[in-house]
């Protein structure tokens, strides 16, 4: 049976690198019978978190209201959630950390958000694995946290410009990550 997958990409490249193993693994988890939620976070208008602490109070996750409300739901919802990014100066990109400091409402609103599979997808322009440190940790960290078991990491070096994924095995390491869900 197929599982709710919920995609949050981290880069403003449409044609990017990241994006480029982002679509070899949504179409690899659509041939498996999943079905996915793409939310791409550079697209999207987000705030940072204010910390007012009234998540829910107003019957949406936050009550600043942003496209974070519609991707709310849809986290609440998934079996899986895969994050996607490249690294931005070793570390998340902003476009994606709004999206991953405002899961924080679900917490502080006592959404039960555990027991979910998480992933990661990334990349980034060095060939020194642990650049992706920056953006792999937190990713762990907040899986720990939120009680969801890491399913896997795709982790690419070396990949700067448009089309350079296609000279490494990104795409299919992605691609091949729909096989742990």
């Amino acid at each position: 049976m197929g599982k709710k997958v919920v995609v949050i990409t981290g880069s403003p490249r449409k044609n990017g690198n990241s994006f480029a193993m982002t679509d070899a693994f949504i179409k690899a988890a659509e041939e498996k019978g999943h079905t996915i939620t793409r939310f791409d976070a550079a697209m999207k208008k987000l705030d940072g978190c204010h910390a007012c602490e009234t998540c829910y109070s107003t019957g949406k996750a936050c009550s600043f209201d942003d496209e974070f409300n519609t991707l709310a739901p849809a986290i609440l919802d998934a079996d899986v959630i895969v994050f996607t990014m490249p690294v931005y100066w070793y570390s998340i990109p902003a476009q994606i950390k709004n999206v991953i400091d405002r899961i924080f409402s679900m917490v502080v609103g006592g959404k039960d958000i555990s027991g979910k599979e998480c992933a990661l997808i990334t990349c980034c322009e060095e060939n020194d694995m642990t650049v992706m440190d920056g953006v792999r940790i937190p990713i762990e960290r907040t899986a720990a946290l939120n009680k969801w078991k890491m399913i896997g990491e795709v982790l690419i070096p070396g990949v700067l410009n448009v089309g350079d994924i296609e000279k490494t095995d990104g795409c299919k390491q992605a691609a091949e990550l729909a096989d742990k869900i």
